[in-house]
């Protein structure tokens, strides 16, 4: 059945059509916009004019490459709208607060007090207020709040959330909307950082991809046709569970690299010593230390265990490593496409995160804006 294209649809679309070019083109022209967007110049008037006065757009100085002839260019107001991101880790919480086009107006991270809801709610919303503080904008000129938690999420039910004591369940979610003030969006933490890499890093362009974040847990953001793939229970990626079963020990995560170095240097000489933490089996292996580079050697194995039945269900084109243990991939990648290029017939491309320990905020402002930008339009431009 077709949907009729009454004069108000028109209207909003067209609006909606041209923002996009501004922000997209910026500074830009009438008569650019109509070539760039296919509508006339009068429509594209007429929506600029609603644009104005909604206080979406405004006029800009020409930027100087190439000819103007008198012409008005119109930039997007950045300042129509601001989001915040948040990455609650079971050490750290990081926050960043980004305008309508995405810079970065504050960023802080913050010691985590305790590994507990409580402590994690207080330290959200002193690092929140701190963000639009330093910032310095109105409270009610953000938008909304986007907090990546390191467990999966239905709604606002947080479940499989084993670093931070008592953050399962619902309570949490409602409890740190009360204490904000804010409108607040709780999404996995590395389905984020999928959406980081999708929007700002090594994954741009890319339609099917995986984020597997390797560190004290291990976790995968899928991306499917361009869109994160979450799964009937919002667990798709919860690779902690792909071991269920075996036998062997295939954990790459760190406990289990320390694990694995220490069972490896009892046997050899090595300079390795207890407690064989992961960054410095890492430095060793640099170092030439043999008992370290079998262990790195493993761990690229155990790596590609857990890619190789991604790559097969999905087919992506681009697998993301990123987390503390993805971090060194001068000694893993290497390692990790050669076995994947012997398992399967057509092997993923294998990346580092671009974008560190920031995917995760990067992947929270971008979900933020989003939602920023859509309601900005809506209550703005509707009634202006």
């Amino acid at each position: 059945m077709s949907v009729r294209a009454t004069p108000p649809l028109l209207k909003d679309m067209n609006e909606r059509t041209v923002l996009e070019a501004i922000r997209a083109g910026a500074p830009i022209s009438r008569a650019e916009i109509s070539r760039r967007v296919g509508i006339s110049k009068p429509t594209v008037s007429l929506a600029l004019q609603s644009l104005l006065e909604a206080g979406l757009v405004r006029e800009a100085a020409h930027d100087g490459a190439g000819p103007s002839y008198g012409a008005t260019f119109f930039e997007p107001v950045a300042e129509a709208a601001f989001v915040v991101g948040v990455d609650l880790g079971a050490r750290f919480v990081r926050g960043a607060l980004a305008d309508l086009q995405g810079k970065l107006r504050a960023r802080q991270d913050v010691e985590l007090r305790a590994p507990t809801a409580d402590v994690a709610l207080e330290d959200i919303a002193t690092l929140v207020e701190s963000l639009i503080e330093t910032a310095d904008i109105p409270v009610d000129a953000v938008d909304g709040v986007v907090l990546g938690v390191p467990g999966a999420v239905d709604g606002n039910e947080i479940r499989l959330a084993m670093n931070v004591a008592g953050l399962e369940g619902e309570v949490f979610a409602a409890a740190l909307a009360d204490r904000l003030e804010q409108t607040l969006t709780i999404e996995n933490d590395i389905n984020l950082a999928a959406i980081g890499e999708q929007t700002r890093g090594v994954a741009q362009g890319v339609d099917d991809f995986a984020f597997i974040s390797i560190g004290t847990g291990l976790g995968a953001g899928l991306v499917l046709r361009g869109e994160l793939h979450r799964g009937h229970h919002g667990t798709a990626g919860e690779l902690d569970y792909f071991r269920a079963g075996l036998r062997e020990d295939l954990d790459p995560c760190a406990g289990a690299v320390s694990a694995y170095a220490r069972e490896v240097a009892a046997g050899g000489r090595t300079m390795l010593t207890a407690p064989y933490e992961p960054r410095d089996v890492f430095a060793a292996a640099r170092a030439g230390d043999s008992v370290a580079r079998q262990v790195v050697a493993e761990e690229a194995r155990r790596i590609a265990l857990h890619v190789a039945p991604i790559a097969s269900v999905t087919d992506v084109r681009l697998v993301v490593l990123g987390g503390g243990i993805g971090a060194n991939g001068d000694l893993l990648f290497a390692r990790v496409r050669a076995l994947l290029a012997e398992w399967l017939p057509y092997p993923p491309r294998v990346e580092g995160s671009s974008l560190g320990d920031a995917a995760v905020l990067m992947g929270a402002l971008a979900v933020g804006l989003r939602s920023a930008l859509q309601n900005v339009f809506v209550n703005r431009a509707r009634s202006g």
